[in-house]
């Protein structure tokens, strides 16, 4: 007995009397290697760059200007970066025929940065929402009332051919197409790009969160654009491990969830399914929320990041793509 009365009571506290002790016992370890930079690119031939207002320190780089970028990533530690292109709004159709020039945005960059930065893992987005004129992430139907899968698939197939051509290491279908894994993978191999690898986005939620991304990327002129056709209802959970296997079966190397903050339980129970690295996504509302409160002195901005991400790999990431990346490295260095 103690003099409380009780007996064997546990004080959990003594592994939290202090820094040392609560790092020997931290349960998750979030380092800079497990982190992934979204870039997005536009047209210049000067090192210059375009921020993006609804996301504080994140920009719009010209190619000459993203080499420099990329290089400062990898001397931080950050192994990879997925590429978005800001397309000019004369080059979008309806079809999306500007994905397919084997010249474009975002494929001169894929070149250049592979022979700049050899040793940075590159990965491409393949959708087709930067380049339609309607935003969505394929080609509409007849109709105009819903996406063409099919039609859809078969574009996306090509784009993944020309990104992993031009020394994209990972192809990262965004789309939520049925289908689209396999029929990438297909068109891979026989293209002899068998080393090029299917990040594939397995769960993606038809989320408000991802306004200042549709602002960054130009991709629709209103903020919010449904997609609930062919993304997943925000309400579903059961819909959602059922797509990530499908991509596991299909062929995808690595899976992803996005978003991540509000989906913790999404990427536990993916964990539980796959063995394949998990990706999760803190999207562009994620990171501008965060932002905006601390821009008001409600949060603390750093220490919400540090906590945030934490909170991912907990849940069971491998590797998260974050606007946050740089930032949080630099505070590592």
């Amino acid at each position: 007995m103690n003099q409380d009365g009780l007996q064997g009571v546990s004080r959990l506290r003594r592994l939290r009397c202090c820094q040392a002790v609560r790092a020997l016992v931290r349960e998750t370890h979030l380092n800079i290697s497990d982190l992934i930079a979204p870039l997005f690119i536009i047209e210049g031939g000067h090192k210059e760059t375009q921020p993006i207002n609804s996301m504080p320190g994140i920009v719009r780089h010209t190619i000459p200007h993203v080499l420099q970028e990329a290089e400062s990533l990898l001397r931080l530690g950050i192994p990879a970066v997925i590429l978005f292109p800001c397309v000019e709004s004369s080059l979008k159709d309806d079809t999306g025929t500007e994905a397919l020039n084997p010249n474009g945005l975002i494929l001169r960059a894929i070149r250049a940065l592979k022979q700049a930065v050899p040793e940075l893992l590159l990965i491409t987005d393949i959708a087709l929402d930067p380049y339609t004129s309607h935003g969505h992430d394929g080609v509409l139907n007849a109709e105009a009332t819903d996406i063409d899968n099919n039609r859809t698939v078969a574009i996306l197939g090509q784009m993944a051919v020309l990104s992993a051509a031009a020394g994209a290491d990972w192809i990262a279908p965004s789309d939520m197409m049925d289908g689209r894994v396999r029929h990438i993978r297909q068109k891979l191999d026989t293209a002899e790009l068998r080393e090029t690898a299917i990040l594939a986005y397995a769960a993606k939620y038809a989320s408000a969160f991802y306004g200042p991304f549709r602002d960054a990327v130009r991709s629709a002129k209103k903020t919010y654009l449904d997609k609930s056709t062919y993304q997943l209802e925000p309400a579903n959970r059961r819909q959602a491990i059922r797509e990530v296997l499908l991509d596991v079966h299909e062929g995808a190397d690595a899976v992803m969830i996005k978003p991540a903050g509000g989906y913790l339980d999404i990427i536990h129970e993916a964990r539980q399914v796959t063995t394949l690295p998990l990706a999760a996504y803190q999207v562009s509302g994620e990171y501008a929320q965060i932002h905006a409160a601390a821009q008001r002195g409600w949060l603390d901005a750093e220490a919400c990041r540090e906590e945030s991400l934490v909170s991912i790999k907990r849940a069971g990431a491998d590797m998260i793509v974050t606007y946050f990346a740089k930032a949080f490295a630099q505070t590592r260095a």
